[in-house]
């Protein structure tokens, strides 16, 4: 009898937006199958995503996701199947506060939106700030100081003029010693714990499941990802991926609307 051939990767690590989602928010059937293909064959498939556990848990529920996801850019592990926060990481007000006048001070005045911590934490959205077009939902405010009254995971922050690349690089030149900053989409500039990145997440819900670095295969499409793929053994950045990430990228597979993550699952687990 012959023995199965060693797995090439125990664990799949994949972002959501721009890489397993399509534009249309849905996972196509061939990515579902190649999924499906790789975790019948004894891999973990976990979901790393920046969105926080409000903006992710119906599209986990509508995979019929049932394991472990890293949310809010690795601040969150989230058991999808049992609908639990297994831990989670706050930003410090005080110094998002700080971090934030000195960033106004470089560049001017901000928009600003931020997500509340928790299972049912909502997204309030500060006046100016330009949301997406579909966009999740969220909560409008009027009052700005009404984003600072409850816990937070995150701040979101654009500038009138400057590009999300320039926004970031001003944002950590002058406050990259009291927040983390990065950038998760258009127009998503975020404010972080310090430190906080999804590798600290995925390597946590990796523990939980016995894997490590070396076991493990990511996937992604903008600079939040990058962390991640330093920690992983291989990384594969999509066809539509920011520069950035693909700099860094072990290898470029096709866009998220072109199956690309199916492309690579296909071929490093055929049966």
């Amino acid at each position: 009898m012959s023995t199965p051939a060693p797995l090439p990767y125990k664990l799949i690590a994949t972002d959501l937006d721009g890489t397993l989602l399509r534009h249309d928010e849905t996972v196509s059937e061939r990515t579902r199958q190649a999924l499906a293909a790789a975790t019948a064959a004894g891999a973990a498939h976990i979901v790393v995503t920046g969105r926080a556990v409000p903006w992710t848990r119906h599209i986990l529920d509508s995979l019929g996701y049932q394991g472990l996801a890293v949310c809010g850019q690795g601040g969150q592990v989230y058991h999808a199947g049992e609908h639990r926060l297994l831990t989670s990481v706050t930003l410090d007000r005080q110094l998002a506060g700080l971090a934030l006048a000195k960033i106004e001070a470089e560049v001017g005045p901000l928009h600003l939106a931020a997500s509340r911590d928790g299972l049912e934490g909502e997204v309030l959205v500060g006046p100016g700030y330009r949301v997406h077009e579909g966009s999740l939902p969220h909560v409008m405010l009027d009052d700005p100081g009404e984003l600072w009254a409850a816990p937070l995971n995150k701040v979101y922050i654009q500038h009138p003029d400057l590009d999300d690349d320039a926004l970031a690089l001003a944002a950590r030149q002058v406050a990259g010693d009291l927040v983390g900053v990065t950038v998760a989409g258009e127009g998503i500039v975020e404010l972080l714990p310090l430190g906080l990145s999804k590798a600290t997440g995925l390597s946590l819900a990796a523990r939980r499941l016995g894997v490590t670095a070396k076991d493990t295969v990511a996937f992604g499409d903008m600079p939040n990802d990058i962390p991640m793929f330093a920690w992983a053994a291989h990384s594969v950045a999509m066809a539509n991926a920011h520069d950035e990430l693909k700099a860094v990228a072990d290898e470029v597979t096709a866009s998220n609307e072109e199956d690309g993550v199916a492309v690579v699952l296909e071929r490093l687990y055929r049966s």
